[in-house]
């Protein structure tokens, strides 16, 4: 196949616009399909780690995305009974200084529109909405995909970017089906005004309770806040993005501190969603075809790392395939040997800060008193793995 070739790719959320973007510098052409004809990136508040940042970069839209962020002073993390400040861990400068980029706060939709801009214009990249990839045979010198139009396309690799309920990672990966994780997520949006005084514009809050955990921080440069609750429920809720009545998220929290209580009810919209797990896949690759993203590895959220760790994903698949255009199938493994030990430790830790979170009786109470007397540096430097992470460049 010629070099001129170019690498296809299913979906253009945030990881397919990061993989795009990624080829792009490294003068890798790309054409990006997206089954939606028109895109809206859902969800409300999104947490960039410094190592995302780094990313962000090196992909050349940081600059851009700044302005849109916040980059709270300190995570505060608070007793959703009683209401007590448990510990408060630095951000800011002195997480800056310790890894070499901000910790930032920011709306999704802020961060995919820039992704968007920024994959248009490039000369590198080539953008089809409503359009569908609907399987892909991987051959000796690329790939060949179906279309949902009955069209076929052919390019030197395909980058499966479709996220969590890829259609594509069943067809290809003898993927079992996800699961549910017992837990409902909910996510609202409130202007900075509206929130209560006894909590702090410009830093991270997370409310530890029995079965619950909220977290709340300031997006689109300070003047809103994100505010996410998870809940542990038997039963999955229907639809993804289903809208909810504030009055039954605050019955839920009847117990809980007053500003927590009083914050649960300023959103005038919420929307849930089922967090889902996927049990582990033997394999991210098939020949010529590779998953990445959500598609690959849903992560929990108690570590807001998903979208990050597409933004990794991307960047290292990047790097692997410009270094071994003679070996596509060698590229693609490679990428996923290095990533998939590193989104599993990810995803285990998630794990386990969720449980931590959830704690109720003796064990949260022996949970507080960690917190209470455990050193601030101390805590946050057991995050050094996650946030110091960046590939040499």
């Amino acid at each position: 196949m010629s070099a001129s070739a170019p690498v296809l790719i299913a979906g253009a959320g945030i990881g397919g616009l990061a993989t795009a973007l990624a080829l792009a510098k490294r003068n890798i052409t790309s054409h990006v399909f997206e089954k939606r004809e028109e895109l809206s990136e859902e969800g409300a508040g999104i947490q960039i780690g410094p190592n995302g940042v780094h990313v962000l970069r090196r992909l050349g839209i940081a600059d851009a995305l700044a302005p849109l962020t916040a980059s709270p002073d300190c995570l505060r993390v608070m007793d959703g009974g009683s209401g007590r400040e448990l510990t408060r861990l630095p951000l800011g400068t002195a997480i800056e200084m310790r890894h070499g980029a901000p910790y930032w706060t920011t709306h999704r939709a802020d961060l995919h529109s820039l992704l968007l801009k920024a994959a248009t214009d490039n000369e590198f990249v080539t953008l089809s909405l409503g359009v569908e990839v609907r399987s892909a045979e991987s051959q000796a010198y690329g790939v060949r995909t179906l279309l949902a139009d009955g069209a076929f396309c052919e390019g030197r690799a395909l980058v499966i970017a479709d996220g969590l309920w890829s259609r594509l990672r069943e067809t290809h990966f003898n993927a079992a089906p996800l699961r549910y994780a017992g837990k409902q997520a909910y996510r609202g949006v409130i202007a900075a005004s509206q929130l209560p005084p006894e909590l702090t514009v410009t830093s991270t809050h997370i409310w530890l309770g029995p079965n619950a955990h909220a977290v709340h921080y300031p997006v689109r440069g300070g003047t809103e806040i994100a505010i996410v609750i998870v809940l542990s429920e038997p039963k999955t809720a229907p639809g993804w993005g289903h809208e909810v009545p504030a009055q039954s998220l605050q019955d839920r929290f009847a117990a809980a501190a007053p500003a927590l209580h009083q914050l649960i009810g300023k959103p005038k919209t919420w929307r849930g969603w089922p967090l889902m797990t996927l049990p582990g896949l033997a394999t991210w690759t098939e020949g010529s075809i590779a998953l990445l993203g959500d598609a690959a590895h849903p992560i929990l959220p108690y570590l807001a790392q998903g979208a990050v760790m597409a933004l990794e994903d991307a960047e290292t698949l990047g790097d692997h395939f410009a270094a071994r255009l003679d070996d596509i199938p060698l590229a693609l493994k490679m990428y996923a040997t290095e990533r998939q030990s590193r989104t599993e430790r990810v995803a285990r830790a998630s794990l386990r800060n969720g449980r931590t979170y959830h704690l109720s009786g003796p064990f949260a109470a022996a949970r507080n008193a960690v917190l209470r007397t455990a050193p601030p540096d101390r805590l946050l430097a057991s995050y050094d793995w996650l946030y110091g992470h960046r590939r040499a460049t």
